[in-house]
């Protein structure tokens, strides 16, 4: 024995030992054994178990001296979804102490590391022999391998370990986990498409790719793409690279549509296959590709983009840089563009020039009337423009401009002339009236000169003063539209073309004029030679918005904002975009140049192009749009020529507004009131509204049911107004007895000015219908001579936009109320007014009336007479009341008692008209009247409210009959009798 008691063994016999453990292990594994090893088993194992069974206890418990022992490092292989652990080299704990019982037996593992989902168990505690095994499901493509480290324990001195059990040091574990091919291929895009050129073979046209969530590089990698579909000119390599395989024909096949599948390299396919569209472009042509021709702006909608989808194809040449140039044609629209359609001097006072303006040639109406024989382009649509061929002039009237040389003025015109020969043609000219023909001053066109003449007054000092001024300009003889201010301050003349400001290149001296008191004649469109008296230098061409501005000159930002367009192009570069982008406008924004290096940032520059008109109704018709574009290669030649893009923008008729008037149509006042300091408002409760009719689409989205109308919805819109003419109707007014008026000092803080004349008066300037309608409450009627005055009739129109949208005439009608004296005739009965005739009207139209004065033309009476009219109008109310209802009863019963028969007392009441004679007895009226005097007071109330002005007047008259009592009943009669066929129950 040695000293642990334990009997000795030789090296043979612990070779034998371990041997028969490591074959026992490797059976419980699943190892398949050879026949020799199988037979050493049979042999050996029965005297290895002999021997530790015939161990005496006391050695074992007294033997356990030693450490289990494990191997350093342990290489294992788990699949995933499966929990065994296959180890290299297998889990066997060895201890020295073995055969002994306990003290030479393993009773357990124990694994080290945090979250480790692995435990290890004992397979047999004589052997040592362990296992690992997984705790839970293991998914390789959420963790590839785990390291933890493992121990081993012994028996120690009895089975339950606890006395003296001894542990092995710490073997480290590297357990990889084996991929299974569970995922199919999947590939990055829903579809694939890309555009070729026919003709040519390419090397790639594009490229699929698919990806594998598989961890392992067998499984996870794309081995190979197949195309799907059959007989297609096209393959696909293992890098899912997609190339023609002959050259493509347009004609042939526009498109090509192929199916396109992936294998990972565990042979796996795809679960769903994508789909490559191929199209086939006929032989490339530089160019812009994806514009409309023809783009719709509907008013209101702000800016539309012009360009959203361009494209411009280079055909694969090497672009460095691109410059593109759109161009608004709008020469034909106005006066070269789309602008505020005002009178020019409403536009003045809109632009900031205050006062002083004088137009000369307006839109005719009634007092400005001096351009009627002047052909027009009727200018509804757009501004109002006068065309002068060469035979036609028109005087100014005296008193609508004055200009003093020595004071600073403006000179304003829009015009269009051609290259009409070497003759001088004057614009504006003042010049004598009688005697002689001196020319004040001119303004005139010579060739391609443009040239404005002042002369000096008499003054003390005799000598030259500058005195003509000379432009020579291509504006003047272009045919186009232009935009000329001239601002006058002798010695310095500035003219500004278009809100440019140019410098006279020739200045003439001349001597100052004569004295003279010869009136002075202005005249547009001529000049007017006083002693040959006749017109000369006839202008040829069109001219709109002459106006002088005394007093003043006309600064840059005036100048600026009368000729800026309310239509134009527009870019807004996006903050993500616009990288390397030039961009360039001219003044009226009609040309946009863009440039840049980049084709793509180029195209998304030129998608943000924008059409944009801000006036609320803009002139409609078509602008001419044209893209041109310039490409430069790196040699900087030019290269890719890329031809012209014409199209055009159709601006939409805008909905036409209604404007409408309303308030009381017809009223009466004292003639008192009328000779007051203050007068008569004439419209004290006008109202102005504007409204459109909008189309509404009945519901249901695509439905489209014949069945079903639109229908047409009008709603109310806030828009400016620019005039409002009131004119009177009939004989023109009087000044020396009437006139109107208005408060001006009221209407300074707005932007409304008055003129008056004998036809009527004129607010105009833009401004809001609340502000008209708070100029025209304030127009007054006086007449200070009203003893023949019967009625006056008033017109009033208003206009938006120079006259392109006109309300309704809303007509007035006043009449005047004459007092007569009581003392004039003994009877007021006998005496009848001499201005009261009869009117009848229907309920209609006394609503828009002033019910306070019904009847217009009554007399007066004095206030005794009131009361008195009050109480007999009610008494001859119900008087009438209760001839009705007796007549009605008698009705009933007669027809109940013999329908057949006709009755003199039948009478048709389907209107409710009838005729009273109030001369009948009060005793009979009032004996019928008692008789049905119960139903009477159950309808009392209902009744009462309908009396009509017709009742009242009656019994104004029956009252102030009543009062000439001795006069005989025959003549009472027949001054009583009254038609009351009007009235309505």
């Amino acid at each position: 024995m040695n000293r642990e008691g334990a009997p000795g063994k030789s090296p043979e016999e612990m070779y034998i030992q371990q041997k028969v453990r490591v074959l026992l292990m490797l059976r419980k594994m699943g190892s398949n054994l050879t026949a020799s090893e199988e037979e050493f088993l049979r042999t050996y194992a029965g005297v290895v178990n002999s021997q530790l069974s015939q161990l005496p206890q006391h050695s074992i418990d007294q033997a356990n001296k030693h450490k289990p022992w494990l191997e350093p490092t342990y290489h294992g292989i788990v699949t995933e979804n499966d929990n065994a652990v296959l180890l290299d080299p297998p889990l066997i704990a060895l201890d020295k102490d073995a055969p002994l019982r306990f003290a030479g037996e393993i009773c357990g593992f124990k694994i080290h590391g945090q979250n480790v989902p692995f435990d290890a168990v004992v397979v047999d505690k004589s052997t040592g022999e362990g296992l690992i095994r997984s705790k839970e499901k293991l998914d390789c493509e959420l963790q590839k391998d785990y390291t933890f480290t493992i121990q081993a324990y012994d028996c120690g001195r009895g089975p339950d370990g606890s006395a003296n059990a001894k542990k092995s040091h710490k073997a480290t574990v590297h357990i990889q986990v084996n991929d299974v091919n569970e995922y199919a291929p999947v590939f990055k895009e829903k579809s694939y498409q890309a555009s070729v050129v026919e003709g040519r073979r390419y090397e790639s046209i594009l490229r699929v790719e698919a990806v594998d969530a598989d961890c392992s590089p067998q499984f996870s990698q794309i081995c190979s793409y197949e195309i799907v579909t059959p007989d297609v000119p096209f393959t696909v390599d293992k890098d899912g690279h997609i190339k023609n395989t002959e050259k493509l024909n347009y004609g042939k096949e526009h498109q090509y549509k192929l199916t396109v599948t992936a294998y990972d390299c565990g042979k796996k396919r795809a679960t769903e296959d994508v789909l490559v569209k191929i199209s086939i472009k006929p032989t490339c042509t530089p160019g812009w590709q994806g514009w409309d021709s023809r783009v719709e702006y509907e008013p209101g909608t702000g800016a539309l983009a012009l360009f959203p989808n361009a494209h411009l194809e280079t055909c694969d040449e090497s672009v460095a840089s691109v410059q593109v140039t759109v161009e608004l044609e709008t020469s034909h629209i106005g006066k070269g563009c789309d602008r505020d359609t005002y009178s020019e001097k409403s536009l003045h006072r809109l632009c900031g020039a205050a006062s002083g303006t004088a137009e000369l040639l307006p839109s005719p109406s009634g007092s400005l009337n001096w351009t009627v024989g002047l052909p027009t382009d009727n200018g509804h649509d757009s501004d109002q423009v006068f065309e002068f061929n060469g035979t036609q002039a028109v005087r100014i009237p005296d008193g609508v401009v004055s200009v003093n040389p020595k004071e600073p003025f403006t000179v304003s015109v829009w015009m269009r002339h051609g290259p009409f020969g070497r003759r001088k043609e004057t614009i504006l000219c003042s010049s004598d009236k009688t005697d002689m023909n001196r020319h004040h001053y001119s303004l005139f066109v010579h060739g391609c000169r443009f040239i404005f003449l002042l002369r000096q007054d008499p003054s003390g000092e005799k000598k030259y003063k500058p005195a003509e001024f000379h432009w020579k300009l291509t504006q003047v003889c272009d045919e186009e539209w232009h935009h000329y201010v001239l601002n006058v301050e002798i010695p310095r003349v500035t003219l500004y073309v278009d809100g440019v400001s140019h410098e006279p290149f020739s200045v003439t001296e001349e001597y100052p004029l004569h004295p003279s008191r010869i009136e002075t004649q202005l005249v547009v469109g001529a000049c007017w030679q006083g002693g040959d008296l006749h017109m000369t230098q006839f202008f040829r061409g069109d001219l709109a918005g002459l106006t002088i501005r005394s007093g003043k000159l006309t600064d840059k930002k005036v100048i600026d904002c009368l000729y800026t367009c309310k239509e134009g192009l527009d870019l807004q570069v996006p903050e993500d975009g616009g990288r390397g982008v030039k961009v360039q406008a001219n003044h009226g924004r009609s040309v946009l140049t863009v440039e840049a290096e980049d084709v793509g940032e180029l195209e998304k520059a030129l998608r943000h192009v924008t059409y944009l008109n801000s006036r609320q109704f803009p002139t409609p018709g078509v602008r001419r749009l044209r893209l041109t574009s310039t490409a430069r290669c790196f040699n900087e030649a030019t290269c890719a020529l890329i031809p012209p893009v014409d199209g055009s923008v159709m601006v939409l008729q805008p909905e036409e507004p209604k404007i409408s008037l309303s308030g009381v149509h017809h009223f009466a006042r004292a003639a008192s009131e009328f000779e007051s300091s203050e007068g008569v408002f004439l419209f004290p409760e006008l109202r102005i509204i504007s409204t459109i009719t909008r189309e509404v689409e009945p519901n249901g989205e695509g439905d489209e049911d014949p069945t079903v109308q639109e229908s047409l919805v009008s709603e109310e819109i806030v828009h400016d107004l620019d005039t409002c003419e009131v004119t009177v109707e009939g004989e023109e007014l009087n000044p020396e007895q009437e006139s109107l008026e208005v408060d001006v000092a009221r209407l300074q803080h707005k932007g409304i000015e008055v003129s008056r004349s004998d036809l009527g008066v004129v607010f105009t300037g833009v401004d809001t219908m609340a502000s008209y309608e708070e100029a025209l409450h304030l127009l007054r009627y006086r007449n200070w001579n009203s003893r023949s005055l019967l009625d006056r009739k008033f017109k009033l129109v208003c206009s938006e936009l120079n006259g392109r949208y006109l309300s309704n005439e809303f007509q007035v009608e006043v009449n005047v109320i004459h007092t007569a004296n009581p003392m004039e005739h003994a009877s007021h009965m006998a005496a009848q007014p001499q201005f009261v005739h009869p009117e009848h009207r229907s309920f209609v139209d006394l609503s828009g009336h002033n019910l306070a004065n019904p009847h217009p033309f009554a007399v007066v009476p004095s206030t005794a007479t009131v009361v008195i009219v009050v109480c007999v109008s009610f008494l001859v109310f119900m008087i009438i009341l209760g001839v009705f209802r007796i007549r009605a009863a008698h009705q009933r019963t007669m027809r109940d008692q013999d329908t057949g028969k006709e009755s003199e007392m039948d009478w048709d009441d389907s209107a409710l008209t009838i005729t009273v004679n109030p001369m009948e007895t009060y005793e009979d009226q009032h004996s019928e009247e008692e008789e049905e005097e119960e139903e009477e007071e159950s309808e009392d109330g209902e009744e009462e409210d309908d009396v009509t002005s017709a009742e009242s007047e009656s019994s104004e008259e029956e009252e102030e009959g009543g009062e000439h009592g001795d006069q005989q009943p025959a003549n009472r009669q027949q001054q009583l009798e009254w038609d009351d066929s009007t009235l309505s129950y």
